[in-house]
């Protein structure tokens, strides 16, 4: 019986990465880019999965292990292009590190120092309150939440 659990879940997950390849095409044209053949492969890599936090880096080693043949400014462009569009968003987490997110809901971050991954808070479980007013002519875009954690080694 848990192997036919086990089947019919890894069924469900197949159907659901063949129904976002489909679906990036037309994702990338309403969001006003042209899909061309390598922005559909690395959007397949970025949305196939559903949300998730990415590097540069570490797309571009899934799109070599995946035989797709770009260049690593290549995928930092189409990153940043995906950012501008809306399809992504930036999450800088200190001056060396950029993550972006395929979740583009408001909602704010934990940052595990330890492995550097990056797990949601729900944005309604962080009260931001007494914020100081932004500066003559200029407003609040987006106010980005990353709570460092470490592993408890006591």
């Amino acid at each position: 019986m848990d192997s036919d659990l086990e089947s019919d879940a890894a069924r469900d997950d197949l159907v659901d990465a063949e129904c976002a390849k489909s679906a990036i095409p037309a994702q990338l044209a309403a969001a006003g880019l042209r899909p061309t053949r390598q922005r559909v492969a690395l959007g397949e890599l970025l949305f196939g999965r559903g949300d998730r936090h990415v590097t540069a880096e570490r797309l571009y080693d899934e799109a070599a292990a995946a035989q797709m043949p770009v260049s690593l400014a290549t995928v930092y462009n189409t990153l940043h292009q995906f950012t501008a569009a809306g399809l992504l968003r930036e999450i800088a987490v200190d001056g060396t590190r950029v993550y972006f997110d395929t979740n583009v809901s408001e909602h704010h971050h934990f940052l595990l120092e330890d492995d550097g991954e990056l797990y949601d808070i729900p944005g309604a479980t962080v009260a931001l309150h007494d914020l100081p007013a932004p500066p003559a002519g200029l407003k609040i875009a987006r106010v980005d939440v990353v709570v460092r954690l470490r592993r408890n080694t006591e």
